[in-house]
């Protein structure tokens, strides 16, 4: 797989667990107080649904982990020519300052 394909996942899982926490409410409430509705005759429940979305959650985030550390093997490395890194210091030579001398006894004649 490429490194191309690795990031457009990131993005989907990233915008899907972004989607799933906005949903979900800390006090019960948000997407499964209207799947509930107060009533026992509910379809799924209030305790199915907040369990539902906390094991989406989950799996959004260790799924999100795992294609990060994936990424990093697709990364181009330095043999890769899309990618290569120029060393600048290959390029510079080595100069020594130029020293001139002069002598103070010349300068006296």
């Amino acid at each position: 797989m490429s490194y191309t394909a690795f990031l457009i996942l990131i993005l989907i899982v990233a915008v899907a667990l972004i989607l799933i926490v906005m949903v979900q409410n800390p006090k019960g409430g948000g997407l499964s107080s209207s799947f509930g509705g107060g009533g026992a005759q509910s379809l799924g429940g209030v305790q199915n649904t907040n369990k539902f979305l906390d094991n989406t959650t989950w799996t959004l985030a260790i799924a999100m982990f795992a294609l990060i550390l994936l990424a990093n093997f697709a990364i181009p490395r330095e043999g890769d020519n899309n990618f290569k890194l120029d060393n600048t210091l290959d390029g510079i030579e080595a100069t020594t300052p130029v020293q001139t001398t002069t002598d103070t006894n010349d300068s006296l004649k």
